[in-house]
């Protein structure tokens, strides 16, 4: 069947002895199920000159992984919008679809890392965090028309709850392992719940966006706002009402106690023992 890999190709905090720019290819497994055992996913590295930055390279590089992992990409996500069109082209070359997407969970937590831990260890380190690493908010757009849900709701599960979604009813969603961003077992996880009667569609559009995050906006009488892609942004949801907006922000407040780790979910209706549509989503902050 084939992973999802997460992709970063860019230059770190390395200069080599002509004081030129080391760059890295980060490569890893994307962990798409809540159970999954972080410490198994596949990992490649390599540094790679300034002189030699191509795509001829990187496709080199990519080839090496794929002979290294258990089993070959079906897709390649990548969050870095200044190397898309290099990293697009030596996909295409392999044959293998890339995907602009901010759902880069696994690898955000690497890079973290290695800025802490590997770089600073390099000869040649200089301590300059590249700013290229802050994700910008796009300006957010409508839903169209038929895609908007009638009815919606703040809720919230326990990590125990979540730990069971693998064996819930669900047509499109994705999950990560919790151990990404630890959280405590006791925690509970905020979500929202969105009921329509074309519930299926509107999950079946949802997954085509790499959801990334969902934000409280409290300008323009405030409104929920959906991130996906690497700069899509949708507004889910307006609020006026007094009573929900202090809700929203409820929900932004017990979002951050949780390490940034929320939920989305799409039902026909709140009887429902089914989801159209389920996604644990991380909002992240790099650097």
């Amino acid at each position: 069947m084939g992973s999802i890999w997460e992709i970063d190709f860019y230059s770190r905090p390395i200069v080599d002895e002509k004081q030129k720019k080391i760059w890295e290819v980060l490569i890893c497994e994307a962990p798409t199920n809540i159970r999954k055992n972080i410490n198994s996913l596949f990992r490649y590295s390599q540094y790679c000159p300034s002189t030699e930055v191509n795509s001829v390279w990187l496709k080199t590089a990519i080839t090496e992984a794929i002979t290294k992992a258990p089993e070959a990409p079906i897709k390649i996500r990548f969050f870095r919008r200044q190397v898309n069109n290099m990293i697009t082209k030596t996909c295409q070359d392999l044959g293998i679809p890339a995907q602009a997407s901010r759902r880069t969970f696994f690898l955000y937590k690497w890079l973290e890392e290695r800025m802490k831990e590997v770089y600073p260890q390099e000869t040649g380190y200089t301590g300059k965090t590249n700013s290229s690493f802050t994700l910008e908010s796009p300006l957010a757009q409508r839903l169209p028309d038929a895609l908007e849900g009638e009815r919606w709701q703040f809720v919230s599960l326990s990590v125990e709850e979540l730990g069971d979604m693998p064996e819930w009813d669900i047509c499109f969603g994705e999950s990560f392992p919790l151990d990404i961003v630890k959280i405590a077992p006791k925690n509970f996880i905020p979500g929202i719940l969105v009921f329509s009667p074309r519930a299926l569609p509107l999950a079946a559009w949802m997954s085509g966006l790499e959801l990334a995050w969902l934000r409280f906006d409290d300008s323009q009488g405030g409104r929920l706002v959906l991130e996906a892609g690497a700069s899509e942004s949708w507004i889910l949801v307006g609020l006026r009402n007094p009573q929900v907006l202090a809700n929203a922000r409820g929900f932004e407040l017990a979002k951050k106690n949780a390490n940034g780790v929320h939920f989305i979910a799409v039902q026909s209706d709140p009887q429902a023992k089914s989801f159209a549509g389920f996604w644990l989503l991380c909002e992240v902050k790099l650097f």
